[in-house]
C-alpha cells in the first residue's frame, strides 16, 4: 500500500483531490479522517498541514506527498522530486507599499521584511549582497505594512488582488511555485510498482490537459491543405464519407491555439466540426 500525504485543506486540497479523481482514484470523503483508503487502488491518504508534508516524506511516515514548491524549499527537507504537477501555480515575491519610491532590490537594505519564508528569503537576500530585518509571521503578511509591523513583505502572490486591497505592490518576483509530487528516497521495490501505476495516470491526465478531440467533414480537394494546419499528435485520421468528394478528418488540437485553427479550417471549406472534451490520453 502507497501511502501519499496531501495538504488537509484549501486551494491545494481541492486542486489534489480533483487531480487523484482525475486519475480514477476513488476516496470516500464523506467523513473525511487523518488516514483515508482509496477504493479501487493500493492507495492510501494522509491529510496534514501543508508545511508537514515535506518532513513527514523525508522522514519515510509517507512515501510520497504533494506539496507547494514553495513549502518544499523553505522546509529543505531530504526527499526527491518525483513529478512536477502543473497545478497551484503561484509565486514568491517581494511587495512594498504602493507610494514607496522603490528603486532596486538595494532598498531592502536595512528594512524590516515580514515573511513565512525566511529560509527562501534569506538566500535571496544574502544573493543580492543585502541586509534586512526578516520577521517571522504566520497568517496575513500581507496587513504588516499597514499595521506598522514591518517595511515589506515577502509572500505568495497568485492574482495579486490582495497586494492591491493591502495598498502594496510587487516588486521582486524571487521564485515561481506549482505543485510537486514528492517521494521518499528509499521506496520499497513493490510500492515503486504502485508509484509507477500512479505516474502513468498522472501523464495520461496531465496529456489531456487544455486538449480537445475535433472531428470535421472536409472537402477532399482541400484535404491536403487543411492536414497542414493540424499540429496534430502524429497525423490526423481521415475517413471516406457517403456523399462523394467528402471525406470526414479527426485530430486533437491544443487549446492555446483553438480557435486560430478553427477559423483557418472554415476558410478551407470544413464543416460540421464537432469539439469534445477529452478526460484522459494515453500518448
Amino acid at each position: 500500500m502507497l501511502r501519499i500525504a496531501v495538504q488537509s485543506k484549501g486551494r491545494l486540497y481541492d486542486e489534489t483531490m480533483s487531480f487523484l479523481a482525475e486519475s480514477d482514484i476513488k476516496l470516500n470523503l464523506m467523513k473525511r479522517t487523518l488516514l483515508v483508503q482509496a477504493s479501487n487502488f493500493p492507495l492510501e491518504v494522509l491529510f496534514l498541514r501543508d508545511d508537514d508534508i515535506p518532513q513527514t516524506v523525508a522522514s519515510g511516515v509517507a512515501d510520497i506527498g504533494i506539496v507547494g514548491e514553495n513549502e518544499f524549499m523553505e522546509r529543505d527537507e531530504d526527499a526527491e522530486i518525483v513529478k512536477r504537477l502543473g497545478f497551484s501555480k503561484c509565486r514568491l515575491s517581494l511587495a512594498v507599499p504602493k507610494n514607496a519610491d522603490y528603486q532596486g532590490v538595494q532598498w531592502f537594505e536595512g528594512k524590516k521584511i515580514a515573511t513565512s519564508y525566511p529560509v527562501i528569503l534569506k538566500k535571496f537576500l544574502s544573493e543580492k549582497g543585502v541586509k534586512a530585518d526578516i520577521h517571522v509571521i504566520t497568517g496575513s503578511v500581507e496587513i504588516s505594512p499597514g499595521i506598522g509591523l514591518a517595511d515589506a513583505i515577502f509572500d505568495i502572490v497568485s492574482s495579486g488582488s490582495t497586494l492591491v486591497s493591502n495598498h502594496l505592490k510587487e516588486v521582486e518576483v524571487v521564485m515561481q511555485s506549482e505543485a510537486l509530487l514528492i517521494g521518499n528516497r528509499n521506496i520499497s521495490d513493490d510500492k515503486r510498482e504502485v508509484l509507477a501505476e500512479l505516474l502513468f495516470r498522472i501523464d495520461a491526465v496531465r496529456a489531456a490537459d487544455d486538449k480537445k478531440y475535433v472531428l470535421m467533414n472536409a472537402p477532399k480537394d482541400k484535404l491536403d491543405e487543411i492536414i497542414a494546419v493540424l499540429p496534430g499528435i502524429k497525423s490526423p485520421t481521415v475517413m471516406p464519407l457517403a456523399e462523394e468528394g467528402w471525406c470526414s478528418v479527426h485530430t486533437v488540437l491544443d487549446q492555446k491555439r483553438f480557435w486560430e485553427i478553427i477559423g483557418k479550417l472554415k476558410e478551407l471549406g470544413a464543416q460540421g466540426i464537432l469539439v469534445i472534451p477529452i478526460e484522459k490520453m494515453i500518448v
